[in-house]
């Protein structure tokens, strides 16, 4: 089911869009902008719904800032107008639809299923973890070489993750995936709210973009929260154990520490990219260097200094990702 999110103070209007959406939609209720926001950076739904009545003038400022980040910019907005007259705010707003009041009950469905179908269309989007996907990613970083902006590109990437999946089924290992998204979205946007981005590349790799001074300690509250977060989705037998037993590769049962996280790390202040390929290999090949070694781990990417910084997390190693 789609996730929509409702800002209305209008209990007439919440009763009507719960009758003709419920059926198909998981509606998610707020009376104000702030409390709206938190669960959007959270958790991002298919579409948001704004009440004009409930809209101040300092929250269509918030509005503007959320869909101004590059992560949110996704996020179709449908506006419910009084009147005619009001149409003029639509040249201070970002949203994609209007519906006047008076209208919703003929013309709330066809329009809600456009706004999601016209935002699939168009943005590529991750389905697990409703995060950009790759063509996204790839703009980003290459909108930004263009730019010659002073940048930071990390590449995460889960360690034993396919034992986990093997052994737990894909609905749980779905779990991990997108728990994984929503904690990089997080605390990305807690130590940069503004012109950072959070990509999924698939599977159980992800990729964000952050200021050059940012990104070494955000990676390290990623690494730290992760490992303290990641055993919670183990039985309690495997979480008392640290370890579960799984098939590798060749088909051979064997035993397999707790997921983990590797993320390798680059940024053009550190050597000159003009293409996203040049500059994704080389986080990749920093991603690859840190899962050589035991725990939780960064690694920047220096080689104009001749070194290679990482940190870590101790678990036992292994050989499967």
């Amino acid at each position: 089911m789609n996730t929509v999110t409702i800002l209305s103070q209008d209990p007439i209007v919440f009763t009507m869009l719960e009758r003709f959406l419920k059926p198909d939609h998981q509606l998610i209720v707020f009376r104000t902008m702030p409390a709206a926001l938190d669960y959007i950076y959270t958790t991002i739904p298919e579409l948001m719904i704004l009440d004009i009545r409930s809209i101040k003038s300092s929250c269509v400022s918030l509005l503007n800032q959320l869909k101004e980040d590059p992560i949110f910019s996704q996020l179709p907005v449908l506006v419910i107008f009084d009147d005619p007259g009001q149409l003029e705010l639509l040249k201070t707003m970002h949203v994609e639809d209007y519906i006047f009041r008076k209208m919703l009950e003929q013309e709330i469905i066809t329009r809600v299923n456009l706004c999601i179908c016209r935002a699939k269309r168009i943005v590529e989007l991750n389905p697990l973890t409703r995060l950009p996907g790759n063509n996204a990613i790839n703009r980003q970083i290459q909108d930004r070489l263009d730019r010659k902006e002073s940048f930071a590109l990390a590449y995460a990437d889960l360690d034993y993750f396919k034992p986990y999946n093997d052994k737990y089924g894909f609905s749980r290992g779905d779990e991990v995936i997108k728990f994984t998204g929503r904690l990089i979205l997080n605390l990305v946007n807690e130590k940069q709210s503004k012109d950072n981005f959070v990509g999924h590349i698939g599977g159980d790799d992800y990729v964000f973009i952050m200021a050059p001074p940012l990104i070494v300690e955000t990676s390290e509250h990623i690494i730290q929260a992760f490992d303290q977060i990641v055993p919670t989705f183990y039985d309690e037998e495997d979480r008392q154990k640290g370890f579960i037993l799984s098939k590798d590769r060749q088909g051979i049962e064997r035993t397999f520490p707790v997921i983990g996280i590797s993320i390798g790390i680059t940024g053009s202040h550190l050597r000159t990219f003009c293409h996203y390929g040049e500059m994704t290999g080389v986080a990749s090949a920093m991603k690859s260097l840190s899962k050589r070694d035991e725990g939780s781990i960064y690694r920047i990417d220096q080689r104009q200094k001749n070194h290679i910084t990482a940190t870590k997390n101790t678990r036992n190693n292994g050989s499967e990702s």
